[in-house]
């Protein structure tokens, strides 16, 4: 059975959604813990509701950068994960950190990159006048944002929306599919090859949300 570490920031909703399906659908893998950077976040509180190990590393307590990776690092391995999962962790890993667990972190971004990278997706989203958005569920590496694309949710964009209703129209889409992208990584499934991710056998790589479905 794999183990799955998952890093977190705040209230780790995307965390949730992937602790749910890997209990619902019987995954042969388990959430073996959830590491937070603030000791104030809320999906710790989930976390230990389920059963799962609730660990704090705060980042606001190490004056160095290297220090703080040193120390995720040394929590990280106390569990010996096959995957590491950001789901909404609010801190760019050094390429050394990345390296360390190379192809074994995986990260879900709220626009369809290679478009908006880094913060204020949704805003940019709407100020740019595209028609759709949504998340991008990637491999991580030394570039922000930029690892491999593993798949991709789409949902419209409306004449009335703002910033807080398109979020929270991506954010329901994420829940579908990171779940999904995990459990693809726990059943060996997800091949990469350079740029691309190919997943075996085929399945689509995308979720396509109607307009009101999410």
């Amino acid at each position: 059975m794999k183990k799955i570490v998952i890093l977190i920031s705040g209230r780790g909703s995307n965390m949730e959604a992937i602790v749910r399906a890997c209990e619902a659908q019987r995954w042969p893998a388990r959430v073996a813990a959830v590491i937070a950077n603030r000791a104030d976040a809320q999906g710790l509180i989930f976390a230990r509701s389920q059963g799962i190990a609730a660990v704090t590393v705060d980042s606001k307590t190490y004056p160095e950068r290297a220090l703080f990776e040193a120390a995720l690092a040394e929590a990280i391995d106390s569990f010996t994960p096959d995957l590491i999962v950001l789901a909404g962790f609010m801190r760019v890993l050094t390429a050394a950190f990345v390296e360390r667990y190379a192809n074994r972190i995986l990260n879900v971004h709220p626009s369809l990159l290679p478009s908006f990278r880094g913060l204020n997706t949704h805003q940019r989203a709407l100020d740019s006048g595209v028609k759709i958005h949504g998340a991008t569920a990637h491999f991580v590496n030394s570039e922000l944002d930029g690892g491999p694309i593993i798949a991709q949710s789409v949902v419209p964009v409306m004449v009335d929306d703002d910033e807080t209703t398109l979020a929270a129209r991506v954010l329901a889409s994420e829940h579908i599919l990171y779940p999904r992208v995990v459990r693809w990584f726990i059943e060996d499934r997800l091949m990469l090859d350079g740029a691309r991710v190919r997943l075996i056998p085929p399945d689509p790589q995308w979720l396509i949300a109607p307009e009101g479905s999410i």
